[in-house]
This record gives C-alpha cells, structure tokens and sequence, in this order.
C-alpha cells in the first residue's frame, strides 16, 4: 500500500474502500469484512449513506486494532451548522461504534458551511476527528475555506474518472495543500469505460485490467481514490494495482479521454441543490 500525507502530517492510504450504494445492512457488513480482509486500510461512508452501523460491525468484526484502520465519514447537507454539525459527528461516532473519526467532511457545499467547519475545527482540537476536509468543492468554494479559515482542508473528494478528471480542480487543491480525493473512480461503470480502446490498450500493454489502469492512473499522480464493489475478487483486482508503472505516454493518452469541461458545474446548479436538499438524516 502507498500512502500520502494530508496537510496535518496525518498519513493516508492512496487506496481505501467506498461503501456509497450498499444500501443492505448485511451486505454493507460483509462488504467491509472482505475489504478489510484483503487489506484495505482506508474505508469511507457518510452519514447519508445510511450505513455506518453496518461499517463499525465491520471494523470491529475484523479484530484488526482501530488505530490501523483510517475511518472517513461524511457530515450531511440537512447537519451543516454550528451546533448541527457537533450533534452530527456524536451520532456518526456512535453508529460507527468509535471513539473519533481519522476524517471528516462536508459532503456537499451546501447550508451553514461556515458554522460547520467553525465546529469540525473545535471537534480537531478536541481530538475526536484527526483530520476535516471538504466533498464535491469546486475551486471558488475551495479557495473560499482556503483564504477565509484558520485550517484548510486536508482532502477536497470529487468525482474523477479518466472522463471527468477536473484538472482545474486539481491544481487547486494542489495550490492549497489539498489531497484530492477521488470518488467514483470507474465512472459507475458507464459510457462503456471498461471498453474504452484507449484504456483497453494500455490494460493489453501492461497486462493489466482496465479498472487497474485507472486506478493506478489516480494513485501514480498522488490522487487518492476510493472504488467500490461488493465481490471479493474485484476488491483484490482493484487493491493489487501497484505493481506496474504507467509511463507518459500512457498518462497522456488517459489525459486527452476527458470529456467534461474543467468547471465543476453541479454545485452551482440551482437544480442540483433543490434535488439535494430533498434528502435529510
């Protein structure tokens, strides 16, 4: 495994486990006992998600010591606020069966974000999160936190594929000191990603598979990513991705698949934050 370190000192694993979508308790469960089994370090849920129960089952299942495992989860539109967001975290803490979070972070920019993150730095301090950071952020909203707040945040988790890559975003959180964070990492296998020729012959080059490629195109580049899947064979398939180097030629060719412009437009779609603000915790 490779690890990167957040602007804190904090190290984090390049490659870590998502559980967006495993809506079935049980199967959340097992999910996260085979991740952990293969050797996933890094496991990241959100209270939205509805599951960390079934994750902290997981972890404490495993017998793996909690202080080997890097627990990410995620605080919700309808929490976001001062007070909102510290009662958040107590109830994130107690469904995850733990004592402190190693991060926390604002799922979307949307609400109090100032009265949130006012509250994730004191809940830092108080040694119950290791590290906060932010989700889906465009550049403006990044450099918002970055320029107007005492702490800048240590991860900013996108959507990033080789079809969204979102390289303005990811020079800004580079400018900042910033980690990005990829979520969705395999485009939820759509667009016919799998079969794309241009991944396709690289994967043939390499003798790799493509959702190797890609992941090995994120972590070679210091992006850190978290695909999911809930069958054991593609959990090692996607963990057993370090073992080969892509060269630049290959980097190039994944640079020119990208299909949307640099904008991260959805947060600043009106449309978009009326669908979210449907959902509540």
């Amino acid at each position: 495994m490779e690890f990167q370190t957040l602007n804190n000192g904090i190290k984090i694993p390049v490659l870590g486990f998502g559980v967006w979508q495993i809506f079935d308790q049980k199967e959340c469960q097992k999910a996260v006992e085979d991740a952990l089994s293969v050797g996933y370090r890094l496991i990241d849920t959100a209270s939205l998600y509805r599951n960390e129960e079934a994750v902290g089952r997981a972890i404490k299942a495993s017998g793996i010591p909690r202080e080997d495992i890097f627990l990410t989860s995620k605080v919700w539109i309808s929490q976001l606020g001062y007070e909102d967001t510290k009662l958040a975290l107590k109830e994130t803490l107690r469904k995850l069966d733990t004592d402190y979070l190693d991060l926390y972070l604002i799922h979307q920019p949307f609400g109090d974000l100032h009265g949130a993150w006012r509250a994730m730095i004191e809940l830092k301090h108080e040694e119950l999160i290791r590290a906060i950071g932010v989700s889906n952020f465009s550049t403006g909203r990044l450099a918002d936190f970055a320029l107007q707040t005492p702490v800048i945040p240590a991860v900013n988790q996108i959507e990033l594929h080789p079809y969204k890559q979102h390289k303005l975003i990811q020079k800004a959180d580079k400018e900042f000191g910033t980690l990005t964070q990829a979520w969705a990492p395999f485009h939820r296998g759509e667009d016919g990603i799998f079969q794309d020729s241009t991944l396709t012959a690289i994967a043939e080059k390499h003798g790799k598979t493509v959702a190797q490629v890609i992941l090995r195109w994120q972590t070679q580049q210091g992006i850190l990513t978290i695909p999911k899947s809930t069958h054991i064979e593609r959990m090692k398939e996607n963990f057993n991705s370090f073992d080969f180097h892509l060269d630049q030629a290959d980097l190039d060719a994944i640079s020119r698949l990208d299909r949307y412009p640099d904008a991260y437009g959805p947060d600043e779609s009106v449309e978009r934050i009326k669908h979210l603000l449907k959902y509540s915790v």
